[in-house]
């Protein structure tokens, strides 16, 4: 009895101050663009008993909260780093393992009424070619399903490395230049970003990521230049509505400086 009571009182602790945060979160203007490095899968597995593929699916499961909360509070545009080209060396099960829920969780998306309803656009960043075809398929599907969309946007970088990005880029440029398309001068910081994955996108606003690590790991490099960088503690499969309001307040009551 003791124990319930104590659940109850800390329940109603946490709604009570949710609902503070998202009152004060939505004071202020929100991030157009948030990105967030989704780290920590395997190790909250591990922690709680489970094996990798169950970590993954709340991993799964805690992506489509995020996406909630996003639209909750006015965020138009959110990128994940789901998939990194590091990640393809993995254990080969838990890759294929990862190559199965991603082509049902792109199936999924083409179909989901959410994703209609709020005329969610999907994309997803990186070397599609990398993957197997019936993932490749789910994709296309999925991206061609909402093409037309303009309300939200959701990207994820799957098969995604930014060094890998911005050296095609760069191959890209040289082709041009060596066909004599583009001239040497005309290539500028804004010519350069027409030929990355994010071309038509705005950089993110704030940059994300959890499991207490405090580093980039090969995410969005060019983009990330101005971008508002935070770091939580919490596995990703256990980052609460409170972590993820936190992280926009954050961001809120930073003054954002370009060039210092």
């Amino acid at each position: 009895m003791a124990s319930d009571l104590s659940k109850a009182i800390s329940s109603t602790a946490y709604s009570t101050y949710e609902k503070r945060l998202l009152k004060e979160v939505l004071s202020r203007p929100v991030p157009h663009h948030v990105a967030i490095i989704m780290d920590g899968n395997r190790r909250y597995a591990s922690e709680f008993g489970m094996v990798i593929s169950q970590g993954h699916e709340k991993g799964r499961e805690k992506l489509e909260q995020i996406l909630e909360w996003c639209m909750e509070i006015g965020v138009k545009m959110l990128t994940v780093y789901a998939f990194s080209t590091e990640n393809v060396n993995r254990e080969k099960a838990e890759v294929d393992d990862l190559m199965r829920m991603f082509a049902e969780n792109f199936r999924r998306l083409s179909e989901d009424d959410r994703v209609h309803k709020h005329k969610i656009r999907v994309r997803v960043l990186g070397q599609k070619e990398m993957l197997p075809k019936d993932v490749q398929q789910a994709i296309a599907a999925a991206e061609e399903k909402t093409k037309g969309y303009d309300q939200y946007f959701f990207n994820l970088a799957v098969a995604y490395g930014g060094r890998e990005e911005i050296v095609q880029a760069i191959r890209k440029i040289a082709e041009e230049v060596k066909k004599g398309k583009l001239s040497v001068d005309a290539i500028t910081e804004k010519t350069f970003t027409g030929y990355l994955y994010t071309k038509d996108m705005p950089d993110p606003d704030l940059i994300l990521r959890t499991s207490g690590e405090e580093r980039i790991s090969n995410f969005l490099l060019w983009q990330l230049a101005y971008s508002e960088l935070y770091f939580s503690d919490v596995y990703w499969p256990g980052f609460r509505k409170i972590d993820f309001l936190r992280a926009v307040r954050a961001y809120q009551l930073r003054k954002r400086r370009y060039g210092t």
